[in-house]
């Protein structure tokens, strides 16, 4: 089985020296990736900047910077794949305008417009096989659920893992996660503050057990 992963940050150059980026680590992507590996599954790991470095050799390792990088690798590898794992903290938006050179520091304020990026789950999604398996994941503030359930339909999603900054030990950073694993057909698995490499496997045991893999 092929699967598609992508993880950690998008960055979004302002100059040669400035981007807008977030606190991704992409340690949850590359658990992901190295348990998928483990059970067999061939992995196309899309990677934002990150410093980790993979171990099995049934990885593919491709390395972007931006999300528009981003985007056009997923599309390049998203048909051939039966399971596609989008854990990756991609920018929402990137500047208009990405100055060639560095920015200098002066009175006035510094405006900087920008413009949405391509969603590129939704982009996956609507053009998903009815045998190919989408997981994504929320991160949430506040409405946890509702936004992770929503962002589920909207992107048709086959599962979503929600987990949220409001627990401690869970989200960027850390070793540990702590989420909820919710499926179309609103079944829910709670798990505990675990090791992301736990959480992982759990995820993967989900994606195993769908009647069609």
């Amino acid at each position: 089985m092929k699967t598609l992963i992508t993880a950690g940050p998008t960055y979004e150059r302002i100059d040669p020296v400035r981007f807008i980026g977030n606190f991704s680590t992409g340690k949850m992507g590359f658990a992901l990736a190295e348990a998928c590996a483990e059970c067999g599954f061939e992995v196309v790991l899309i990677a934002g900047v990150v410093h980790l470095q993979t171990q099995h050799t049934n990885i593919q390792r491709i390395d972007v910077e931006s999300a528009a990088q981003m985007y056009d690798a997923v599309m390049k590898n998203f048909t051939d794949c039966d399971v596609a794992i989008f854990c990756a903290a991609v920018a929402d938006f990137t500047p208009e305008v990405v100055y060639s050179e560095k920015v200098k520091r002066k009175d006035n304020d510094l405006i900087i417009k920008l413009k949405p990026t391509q969603d590129i789950a939704a982009a996956a999604g609507k053009i998903k096989r009815k045998n190919q398996f989408i997981v994504g994941f929320a991160l949430e503030t506040n409405d946890e659920e509702s936004n992770a359930i929503s962002k589920m339909q909207r992107k048709n999603f086959d599962m979503i893992v929600l987990n949220s900054l409001n627990d401690k030990g869970a989200g960027f950073g850390y070793d540990t996660n702590k989420v909820t694993i919710i499926k179309k057909n609103g079944e829910k698995i709670f798990l505990p503050l675990l090791s992301k490499k736990e959480v992982a496997e759990k995820i993967i045991n989900e994606i195993k057990t769908i009647s069609y893999f």
